[in-house]
């Protein structure tokens, strides 16, 4: 096993609003322009920006005490090779320790908030103070870690992706996605907008949101009266997940009984493609990187065979 002089630290760092805004537009003064010409604050994009490079400026001072350092931006994760001994310091939102965490495989990954000020900071409950003490110990193993559960999709192109949130299966657009759904014994053929598949850790977010829709449409047809302490939330380790199907509907060829349910470590989730174009899956509302979903393609969706570790 790699010492802690030798252990590598990934640090991983994304790009500010104000640095996408100069890409767009070229110049800060430009930047400046579009932004203030529609009436919002650009102050606010520079005082982020000094904030972050400034937390990045300290982290990475910290961390060469620590190691050896290497930087990479979030564009470059799906390409990054992590060593199996890697260290992974995520410096950023909740999101980009989620859309770090499904590209590893049992590496220990240290949330850092860059300005909690600005961001709850869930999944980060370091600040850049914390690292001289917290790294060491996570390198030699002695931090507690919280594990989370993924959710695989495995295609029969050969193609895998990951989810540390939530799977999106259906249409690009906003045109109907058609497929062959089977759980079980049991499969139909449905037309929605789309089935989403959540982990524990997302459950709190876009499933809670289907789940609340609903509950409001029920209580106002008279059919379901919720308890006030309902809760879809599950547990971030659980051995499960959950999955939703957006907006069924129900005609002679497409049903609408298989809605909702589990998806358990001993069985999985099949879906077959009927659409012709625009069919895709993504993962953790990234669409930009996404799995072609077309006629003919089968998904399995399975509680993925790795798990995300988080250090805190």
């Amino acid at each position: 096993m790699a010492t802690t002089e030798d252990r590598k630290i990934v640090l991983i760092v994304r790009e500010t609003r104000l640095d996408e805004l100069i890409a767009r537009f070229n110049t800060v003064q430009q930047a400046q322009f579009y932004v203030e010409h529609l009436g919002a604050d650009f102050s606010d994009y520079l005082q982020e920006q000094r904030q972050y490079r400034a937390a990045t400026l300290a982290v990475e001072t910290s961390l060469r005490a620590c190691g050896r350092v290497q930087r990479i931006d979030r564009r470059y994760l799906g390409n990054f090779i992590f060593g199996a001994d890697d260290i992974v310091v995520v410096l950023g939102q909740d999101g980009l320790v989620a859309n770090t965490l499904k590209y590893l495989d049992g590496q220990h990954v240290v949330g850092v908030n860059p300005d909690p000020f600005r961001w709850d900071g869930v999944l980060l409950p370091f600040g850049p103070g914390d690292l001289p003490k917290v790294v060491p110990e996570a390198i030699a193993r002695r931090r507690p870690v919280k594990r989370v559960t993924m959710a695989k999709a495995s295609l029969n192109t050969g193609s895998v992706i990951y989810a540390v949130n939530d799977l999106f299966v259906g249409p690009s657009t906003h045109v109907s996605a058609r497929y062959r759904l089977q759980v079980g014994d049991r499969q139909e053929h449905q037309s929605s907008s789309g089935i989403i598949i959540s982990t524990g850790m997302g459950s709190t977010g876009w499933l809670k949101s289907l789940y609340a829709g609903w509950l409001g449409a029920a209580t106002f047809l008279g059919v379901y009266a919720p308890a006030t302490d309902f809760d879809a939330s599950f547990a971030w380790d659980a051995d499960f997940l959950h999955y939703f199907v957006r907006e069924p509907f129900p005609s002679r060829t497409t049903g609408a009984s298989l809605v909702a349910g589990r998806i358990t470590t001993r069985d999985s989730v099949t879906i077959v493609s009927e659409m012709a174009e625009h069919g895709v899956i993504f993962s953790d509302g990234i669409e930009g990187d996404f799995l072609e979903f077309n006629a003919g393609t089968r998904a399995t969706i399975s509680v993925a065979d790795r798990q995300g570790m988080l250090v805190t």
